[in-house]
């Protein structure tokens, strides 16, 4: 059984910033582009120190590097997940198996490791979203999503997220209506959670393979919802 969401207050409003790119740009860790930052933690300074010894010596190309950072966030892992949910959307007793016990069913794509063997899938309906985040550092499932992205560690995701999570939908662009009940699930190293997003209408006809390329990571950390187009 999945650990109960963690309590939450949905008090409507304005947060400290006003859009998806802002919690995107200005917390980011990684991100060099931009001059306005934050200032970098202690293990931050180190990670930075090392990277540049190592481009000095030439052991290490900065763009490949990027290169596989955006691989590893964007590509790989959420392309997993994205498969995943096209099969439980395809399947009712993949999906089942999957609501029941995450961890095994994934497996049973070829996807599982340290980061997935304690996986919890949510599952989103027309009178429930749910909300993936870790308060208390930067939990995720990598096995099926990939690296966390930035916003997903910034200390205003892992606090308003749980604070006020109609607020954060907001800023991504999904504006929930009141009747729809919002569920935070708290991740940790023991244990981690997945989204299950809603099948968007329009996609009968669609094969397996169409339906995942539609399935985004964003609505499977449960921030946006899945389109047809």
């Amino acid at each position: 059984m999945p650990a109960p969401p963690v309590e939450l207050a949905t008090s409507p409003g304005p947060g400290p910033f006003a859009s998806r790119d802002i919690i995107a740009t200005t917390m980011a860790e990684h991100d060099h582009d931009h001059a306005h930052q934050a200032v970098p933690s202690d293990l931050t300074l180190r990670v930075k120190a090392l990277e540049s010894l190592l481009v000095e010596k030439g052991l290490v190309d900065p763009a490949a590097l990027d290169a596989l950072i955006e691989t590893y966030e964007h590509k790989v892992g959420p392309r997993n997940g994205a498969r995943v949910v096209a099969r439980a959307w395809v399947d009712p007793t993949f999906k089942q198996r999957l609501l029941a016990e995450g961890g095994s069913a994934i497996r049973e794509l070829g996807y599982g490791g340290a980061q997935g063997e304690n996986l919890v899938v949510v599952e989103n309906t027309p009178g429930v979203h749910n909300l993936v985040v870790c308060t208390l550092c930067s939990c995720y499932p990598w096995s099926v999503l990939g690296l966390p992205p930035v916003w997903y560690k910034s200390a205003p995701y892992r606090s308003r997220a749980v604070i006020d999570p109609r607020g954060v939908l907001r800023e991504f662009g999904l504006d929930l209506p009141e009747s729809v009940e919002v569920r935070v699930w708290d991740s940790t190293a023991e244990l981690r959670y997945l989204v299950l997003p809603e099948r968007p209408g329009g996609t009968e006809n669609l094969d397996e393979e169409a339906l995942a390329a539609l399935v985004t990571r964003d609505a499977m950390v449960g921030v946006a919802k899945v389109t047809a187009s």
